[in-house]
C-alpha cells in the first residue's frame, strides 16, 4: 500500500532498518535511547526497529552504560558475525582476494600473481574464480553468510540488463569484456550471491571515506596511485562516489604515448610504469625481471639513498619530474572540482608516501587556482595496500545496508503472489 509520496510501508521499514544499522555500524555501540536522535526515529520505531534487527541476528548487545539516575542502558551494535562478504582486487601484479566479516575484519585472505603487463581476460577470471574457492574454503568461512562479492578491476564498468557488468578497459586490453557473466558461468557459488564489479579507484574511495582518511569529508577525491592513475570523486549529488578518468587528461600535446594509445596523458608521465620507463630511457637502471612495486623501491632507493651515498641524479630528476606531473594533475582536480581533500593511495603512492609529498602539494598549489588551492588538503590514504580490496568488499555490504539488512530479492521464478504482498504490507510494524 502506497502512501501519498509514494512510499509503501515496507519501504518505511527497509528506510528505518537502513537507518538504524547504518548508525549502529558507524557509529556504536549505541543505546536505544540513543539512537532515537540520531536517527530521526521515534522511541517506539526504534523499539520496533531494534526488535526485528536482535530476531535476524543482526545486532547484539555490547555492555550498558549508566543513566542518569535510572537503569543502566544496554549498548547494541551490529553483530560482525551475522554476514561476510568477499572484496577482489585486480591489479598490476596480482589478483588479492579476501574474505571480511560485517565488520570488515579479514578472515583469509590468497594472491595470485599476473605476469608483467599480461591481462589475459581467461586467467584473470580463473584467478578470481580460484581465490573466491579458497578463501570460502577457509575455516572462518561460512558460505552461507555471504552477502556478495565485490570487484575492483581497471577501466570503465558498464552496467548492462543482459551481460551484467561490462569492463572496457583500454588500458589493459580489455574491450567490452562481460566480467560478472564470465565469473558466474565458471563459479560455484549459488546463483543468488551477487556479484558487484567497480572500478578500481571507486573502490579505494569507498573505503577510504568509510573507514579512512575521508571520513567526514563532503567532498573529496581519491587518487589510486599505481601502474596508472586514476581518481574517485566523492560529493553530496554522488554520495556512492564516481570513478574519474583522471589519467588520460592530456598534460603536453604531442606529448608522450600512453598505454592507452593517446599522446600527452598524465599516465604517460605519472604512472609508475611511465615512470620507471622514463629512468631506463634517461641511462637508468632499473633492476630486471623484477615487477614494478620491486623495480620503484629500487628506483626510491638510488634517488635517496640511506648510507649516505650519492644519489642517483637520473632517478632523482625522474622522481622530481613526476611530482610536478603529478601536482599539475591535481591542480586540474582542484579548479574542475573545488574538493576540500584530496588523498593519495594505492601501491606506488603509498611507497612514494611522505618523501614525494611536500613536492606534490607544492606543485598543486602553484598550478590550481588560488582560492580553491587554499581550501584544499592532500594528504596519503590511510588504509595502505588493502585499500581496493576493503573498498571492493563495502560494495555488497553497502547494498546490504540499503536493503534494510535483508538479501537480494528471489528470482522471479521464486516470488511470492502478488495477494501475499500486498497483506504484508498492510500489516503494520
Amino acid at each position: 500500500m502506497a502512501g501519498r509520496n509514494g512510499r509503501t510501508v515496507r519501504d518505511l521499514r527497509r528506510g528505518n532498518r537502513t537507518a538504524v544499522l547504518q548508525r549502529l555500524y558507524f557509529d556504536g555501540p549505541l543505546s536505544r535511547f540513543e539512537l532515537g536522535p540520531a536517527t530521526g526515529l521515534s522511541s517506539g520505531s526504534v523499539s520496533n526497529v531494534v526488535a526485528d534487527l536482535v530476531a535476524d541476528g543482526l545486532v547484539e548487545e555490547a555492555g550498558s552504560v549508566d543513566s542518569d539516575g535510572g537503569r543502566p542502558r544496554t549498548l547494541l551494535r551490529v553483530a560482525p558475525h551475522s554476514g561476510q562478504m568477499i572484496g577482489v582486487d585486480v591489479g598490476e601484479t596480482r589478483v588479492r582476494v579476501e574474505l571480511f566479516d560485517l565488520a570488515l575484519t579479514e578472515l583469509a585472505r590468497v594472491e595470485h600473481p599476473l605476469a608483467p603487463q599480461s591481462y589475459d581476460v581467461d586467467v584473470i577470471v580463473g584467478h578470481i574464480r580460484d581465490g573466491i574457492a579458497e578463501v570460502l574454503a577457509s575455516e572462518a568461512a561460512v558460505p552461507a553468510r555471504l552477502l556478495g562479492v565485490g570487484v575492483g578491476v581497471p577501466g570503465i564498468i558498464e552496467h548492462t540488463a543482459d551481460r551484467g557488468a561490462v569492463v572496457h578497459g583500454q588500458t589493459i586490453g580489455w574491450d567490452g569484456v562481460p566480467l560478472e557473466r564470465l565469473l558466474r558461468a565458471t563459479s560455484q557459488l549459488p546463483d543468488d550471491v551477487p556479484y558487484f564489479i567497480d572500478n578500481g579507484a571507486k573502490t579505494l574511495g569507498q573505503a577510504e571515506m568509510w573507514f579512512g582518511a575521508g571520513r567526514g569529508a563532503r567532498n573529496a577525491l581519491v587518487v589510486l596511485f599505481g601502474s596508472g592513475v586514476g581518481a574517485c570523486l566523492v560529493a553530496p549529488d554522488v554520495e556512492q562516489g564516481r570513478a574519474v578518468e583522471w589519467g588520460h587528461l592530456t598534460v603536453r600535446v604531442r606529448g608522450r604515448r600512453c598505454r592507452c594509445g593517446a599522446p600527452g596523458c598524465l599516465e604517460a608521465y605519472a604512472g609508475a610504469e611511465s615512470l620507471l620507463a622514463r629512468w631506463r630511457e634517461e641511462g637508468g637502471r632499473p633492476p630486471e625481471n623484477t615487477d614494478e612495486e620491486t623495480a620503484l623501491t629500487a628506483m626510491l632507493a638510488a634517488a635517496y639513498p640511506a648510507d649516505g651515498a650519492e644519489p642517483d641524479p637520473v632517478a632523482l630528476a625522474v622522481l622530481e619530474e613526476t611530482a610536478e606531473y603529478l601536482g599539475a594533475g591535481l591542480s586540474d582536480l582542484i579548479n574542475l572540482f573545488q574538493p576540500e581533500r584530496i588523498l593519495i593511495g594505492g601501491w606506488a603512492g603509498l611507497q612514494l608516501g611522505t618523501r614525494f609529498l611536500p613536492a606534490v602539494r607544492r606543485h598543486a598549489a602553484t598550478y590550481a587556482l588560488r582560492h580553491p588551492a587554499d581550501r584544499v588538503t592532500i594528504e596519503l590514504g590511510r588504509l595502505g595496500p588493502d585499500a581496493v580490496t576493503v573498498g571492493a568488499a563495502i560494495l555488497p555490504l553497502a547494498d546490504f545496508f540499503a536493503r534494510g539488512g535483508r538479501r537480494a530479492e528471489p528470482a522471479p521464478g521464486d516470488r511470492l503472489p502478488a495477494w501475499h504482498t500486498a497483506l504484508e504490507e498492510r500489516s503494520p510494524r
